[in-house]
């Protein structure tokens, strides 16, 4: 079958200059016909993501028309205003396949809101909600390598698309041709037909004011003397995080020369991720030359930040996302309580991954901390579930380990724009008081242990990968883990079984070790790999530590 549908891709007229010589060069390559033809992207709740080219297992323009064929068949049942807002990244052909999702959408009598340059992630989920949209789509791989790309779909309410909406959309698709199935009209054609319109100059002003409403101390920055090394890893956070930082009173900004503009190669770094050093190196020692306080990075499509803070004796850590999310909750909640702007009964949300010291530290404020399953959805939902109780203003801030950030209703995905602007304020804040992040997070430790969250990823490439990892899941399940490195085990929570959690079913399973570690095995939901979170509590980092290496020890095995 797959050399059938080579060879009638070989045939077409292709419009993409770029992948006949692709086709022609792979010309009696069995293996690499197969793995372009033999499976195509599969259309989940976080879209497609794929490597870039010729063929259904790729991405190119075929793929998005036929994707937004499928969106486009489930809009037109919806009512509404039958609008989609559409947003792209800096990747390679990321506006290419914007304008195609565009063309596909025009062609159904969609109408179409379309940002006139790239902009991030928040700002697509933004522009949703403000547009009143049916769906947005925003063109993305997120933190991926330079040769992969992908299309996320949104619901009305900004969040990531539903698994029940999803599913009716991958059956759409599935019922129309990849190469002849959509229908389509040019970019130019939607524009002169009055259905694709570009965003306007008030969405994008609403949402520079929602999210710098959100400061805790308004006005701080001004004077704090906050000096930044910034670098939006020529993605598309540059423009809307500078833009708040410098409304905000932070001017004295150095970007990182090689990562300020676009680039979809990622020249820089082969993995564009601010969770990993590679990344942040370039920004790094700027940071040691110029004295900055502090370091921080955006991934491409600007909806993660790193940091890197100032240590007192001059040296610079890399800071993870469990440490700034616990950061960032103490500081939200004890400059709220300050200033008297905490409202009644306040709710924090984070994913069941992220560390348990996000629960002492809502505890000590009174603060109801909600867990949810891994995804920034499910953050999402809690925020809709308190909006139609009428009770959104509950909702103070939410987190992923994976360095996502949300402190606001007004987006349903995570926001590195506000999570960069509350980052830079919460630094000066400490700095104007004669402190420092690396001196509150210590103190923090302090007074509720030291906690140690790590994660290893064991990857799981090829067509049978999935298979592997289904097999070792499975594997866990059958036979029940007693004991980790001489650790009894004292509970399994499988969130197979929602009628245990409450929660809907995923595929994660969570053991709770005598002494109070946490190990939890969860497959990727993006990719081929399974992580292993562990978290450990120790007198101090190094007895923490040596705990973690013990365990990731004994689990290897079962990773074979």
């Amino acid at each position: 079958m797959y050399q059938e549908e080579y060879k009638r891709w070989l045939e077409a007229d292709l419009e993409d200059a770029d992948l006949n010589p692709e086709l022609t060069k792979i010309a009696g390559n069995e293996e690499e016909i197969k793995d372009r033809f033999a499976v195509a992207l599969k259309f989940g709740t976080a879209g497609l993501r794929g490597v870039l080219g010729a063929g259904t297992n790729r991405m190119n323009i075929y793929v998005v028309r036929q994707a937004t064929q499928g969106l486009a068949n489930w809009v037109k049942t919806q009512g509404g205003t039958q609008t989609v807002a559409i947003s792209y990244d800096s990747r390679l052909k990321s506006d290419v396949f914007a304008k195609t999702a565009a063309g596909v959408l025009a062609a159904n009598g969609i109408k179409v809101r379309i940002y006139d340059a790239l902009m991030p992630v928040p700002a697509l989920s933004f522009a949703t909600r403000y547009y009143n949209c049916n769906a947005g789509v925003m063109v993305t791989a997120s933190h991926n390598p330079a040769k992969y790309n992908g299309y996320k779909a949104y619901g009305p309410d900004g969040c990531q698309m539903t698994d029940d909406a999803a599913a009716i959309v991958y059956a759409e698709i599935q019922k129309t041709d990849v190469l002849t199935g959509a229908k389509y009209i040019s970019f130019a054609e939607g524009v002169e037909k009055g259905l694709i319109q570009f965003v306007g100059d008030d969405c994008k002003n609403a949402l520079y004011e929602a999210i710098e409403s959100r400061q805790v101390r308004p006005g701080l920055c001004k004077s704090a003397g906050l000096k930044l090394v910034y670098s939006p890893l020529n993605g598309s956070g540059l423009v809307p995080v500078t833009r708040v930082l410098k409304d905000i009173g932070i001017t004295d900004i150095t970007i990182v020369p090689e990562q300020e503009y676009p680039n979809g190669y990622f020249t820089t770094c082969s993995y564009p991720n601010p969770e990993i050093f590679e990344a942040l190196e370039l920004g790094l020692n700027l940071a040691k030359e110029t004295g900055a306080d502090l370091m921080l990075a955006t991934d491409p499509d600007a909806d993660r930040v790193g940091i890197a803070m100032k240590c007192p004796d001059g040296s610079y850590e890399l800071v993870s996302g469990n440490e700034v999310g616990v950061l960032l909750l103490d500081y939200i909640c004890a400059g709220r309580m300050e200033k008297g702007t905490m409202p009644e009964n306040p709710v924090a949300v984070k994913s069941i991954v992220s560390t348990p010291l996000a629960d002492a530290v809502a505890a000590h404020y009174g603060v109801e901390l909600r867990n949810v399953l891994t995804g920034f959805k499910w953050i999402g939902d809690q925020i809709a579930q308190l909006e139609e109780a009428g009770e959104v203003d509950r909702f103070i801030f939410g987190f992923e380990e994976s360095y996502g950030y949300l402190a606001g209703p007004y987006v349903r995905d995570k926001d590195a724009v506000i999570g960069s602007m509350l980052i830079c304020e919460m630094a000066a804040y400490y700095r104007s008081i004669g402190s420092s992040l690396k001196q509150r997070m210590e103190e923090i430790y302090a007074e509720y242990g030291r906690y140690l969250n790590k994660i290893d990823s064991f990857e799981f490439p090829g067509l049978s990968g999935m298979d592997k990892m289904a097999g070792i899941m499975q594997g866990l399940r059958e036979n029940p883990l007693t004991e980790v490195a001489g650790h009894k085990v004292v509970s399994v929570t499988d969130y197979q079984k929602p009628e245990e959690t409450g929660l809907p079913a995923a595929n994660v399973l969570i053991y709770k070790l005598e002494g109070g570690a946490t190990v939890i095995v969860r497959p990727s939901g993006t990719e081929p790999k399974i992580k292993i979170y562990y978290t450990t509590l120790g007198k101090d980092l190094a007895e923490a530590e040596s705990q973690k290496e013990k365990l990731a020890e004994a689990l290897k095995p079962i990773m074979k």
